[in-house]
């Protein structure tokens, strides 16, 4: 009997033990989630807060709006009944990248006619941006008169507050951004954004300004957001494959968010490209320059060529990296307009081919992917390229076709951060160097 009241006293005291424990595990994990709700809502308040006074201040210090425009957009956003961009999306899914490093989520807004222009259509263009470029997309897209993916990668709350904003005042200001343009949205795994409730103020922006209005709203990031985007990669690869699996067109032209086409450029290569004859694995390079700030944006190539006689034009990367476009040999193709017409044509073919090759081309949706090792700056585009070159790829040149890079470019000394993931790619490029040589069983003497 002694021994059973022993026993029974020892699974008493077992059981309270046990008992004592799951409620303190239960306690702290109410507290835990009390503690990041009131984390969230502490951070929602400080960018509220933000949003607002950056309104009183934009007010204040602004000329005042114009009347006409600030009503059109209180139409626009009745008429559509629009609400903030991205209001649906749900973080918690998503699709990995291969490294799970990344969160990819695909057709997170469709532009209202962008399958119908699809069909229309023999061409996408495919872009990609960090939220402090993507005011570029207001002139890419007035520019390129058809469907447009582009990705957009977002790290933490403020910069998709941010991007929600401004995707939603574009689509308000332009007809072109609300038709044409659907976006696809990239985040870093660490450092997902979270929803919730914040004022609209669209309705306080210019359309005038698009630039302006992106400035006023990246003054909410806080220094922390700052420092980390400084000290993490950008993962253009990722981006640009991601924008261009968004295209659904059997013709792709990959961009950046800051090169902007010629005028009726859509046009020229629907009619161009069903029309040629390519026998195997065929990329049309459009030529890139850089432009003076000071100048206007060139509606034609003679156009251009007046801007490159006066100094206001040059070849891309001329004076900071030549061989970034050099294979492309501008001189043929600035000095064969004479006898040229407005019909889109190939210039000349690409010859002298240079391992550092980066040109913006169009052609079949299936040439390679580019590779996702490499992160940051150094060999993202020249490796896609080398690829393709070893692989059989011939580069034929365009007429009258271009685009541009405002800003004449100078050589200036490259933060060491940046030259840091520079050589860090370096040394990933030569094992994707033996990989690519082996996968198309080429000689290594072939460079």
């Amino acid at each position: 009997m002694r021994q059973f009241i022993r026993f029974r006293r020892w699974v008493l005291f077992v059981l309270t033990i046990f008992l004592t424990a799951i409620n303190l595990l239960w306690t702290f994990c109410l507290l835990e989630t009390e503690i990041n709700s009131q984390r969230i809502n502490k951070s929602y308040n400080r960018i509220t807060k933000k949003l607002v006074a950056m309104d009183r201040i934009n007010n204040a210090t602004i000329p005042p709006l114009n009347q006409r425009i600030n009503q059109t957009l209180v139409e626009k956003n009745s008429k559509h009944n629009f609400r903030l961009a991205f209001d649906n999306i749900n973080f918690e899914t998503g699709r990995w990248d291969n490294h799970r490093h990344y969160k990819m989520y695909d057709f997170a807004l469709i532009g209202d006619k962008f399958i119908k222009s699809s069909y229309e259509n023999i061409v996408c263009l495919a872009t990609q941006s960090s939220v402090e470029r993507l005011y570029s997309l207001t002139q890419v897209a007035h520019q390129w008169n058809g469907p447009i993916s582009t990705a957009v990668y977002v790290a933490g709350n403020e910069e998709f507050f941010i991007l929600q904003h401004f995707v939603t005042y574009m689509r308000l200001c332009f007809s072109f951004i609300r038709d044409n343009v659907t976006f696809h949205i990239a985040v870093p795994s660490n450092k997902k954004p979270v929803q919730g409730h914040i004022p609209n103020l669209v309705n306080s922006f210019d359309c005038q300004y698009p630039e302006q209005t992106l400035r006023h709203l990246l003054k909410i990031r806080n220094p922390d957001t700052i420092r980390w985007r400084l000290k993490n990669e950008y993962p253009q690869n990722h981006l640009r494959n991601l924008a261009r699996k968004g295209c659904q067109n059997k013709y792709v032209f990959l961009t950046d968010i800051d090169i902007i086409p010629s005028a009726n450029m859509v046009s020229l290569l629907n009619k161009f490209l069903p029309s040629v004859k390519c026998s195997y694995r065929c990329a049309y390079v459009i030529p890139t320059f850089e432009i003076d700030n000071r100048a206007k944006f060139p509606a034609s190539k003679p156009e251009l060529m007046r801007l490159y006689r006066k100094g206001l034009a040059r070849p891309f990367h001329e004076k900071v990296f030549i061989y970034n476009q050099y294979a492309t040999n501008f001189s043929i193709w600035l000095s064969n307009s004479s006898n040229e017409d407005d019909r889109a044509h190939i210039s000349h073919v690409v010859t002298n081919f240079e391992f550092l090759y980066e040109p913006f081309y169009v052609a079949f949706d299936d040439v390679p992917a580019h590779d996702e090792r490499f992160i940051g700056y150094g060999f993202t585009r020249n490796s896609q390229v080398y690829e393709m070159f070893i692989s059989g790829y011939t580069f034929f040149v365009l007429s009258p076709v271009f685009t541009c890079h405002w800003g004449l470019q100078q050589k200036k000394a490259r933060p060491v951060w940046r030259e840091q993931q520079n050589n860090l790619n370096r040394k990933r490029f030569e094992m994707f160097k033996h990989e690519i040589l082996a996968r198309y069983k080429k000689k290594t003497t072939r460079k």
